[in-house]
């Protein structure tokens, strides 16, 4: 019953900045942990950053310094602020719910492309 609506891809230089947002619907948000996937053309799907529902947080060793996850609860949204972008961050993001190790909820995607 959970249903997420990304936005905020799109096309950007490299060193540039985007903020991606992931609105969820449905019951019992506040409960889940809420993160940010990304799969690049030819490769697998990896993990990009979660937050707890007590606001822990974990990055990939690749975002780490550049990328800032936090969520906001009354708005049950998401967001993953990516700094200091690299033509390696070009990929398709997913916004995912899960609730422990189980996933609840997948967005459909958003692009993200870092180009000169």
């Amino acid at each position: 019953q959970v249903q997420l609506v990304e936005s905020g891809g799109g096309l950007v230089q490299p060193g540039g900045s985007l903020r991606l947002s992931c609105a969820a619907s449905g019951s019992f948000l506040s409960i889940y942990t809420m993160g940010w996937y990304r799969q690049a053309p030819g490769k697998q799907r990896e993990l990009v950053a979660y937050i707890t529902s007590g606001g822990i947080t974990n990055y990939a060793d690749s975002v780490k310094g550049r990328f800032t996850i936090s969520r906001d609860n009354a708005k049950n949204t998401v967001y993953l602020q990516m700094n200091s972008l690299k033509p390696e961050d070009t990929a398709v993001y997913y916004c995912n719910v899960a609730y422990g190790s189980t996933t609840i909820a997948w967005g459909q995607g958003t692009q993200v492309t870092v180009s000169s």
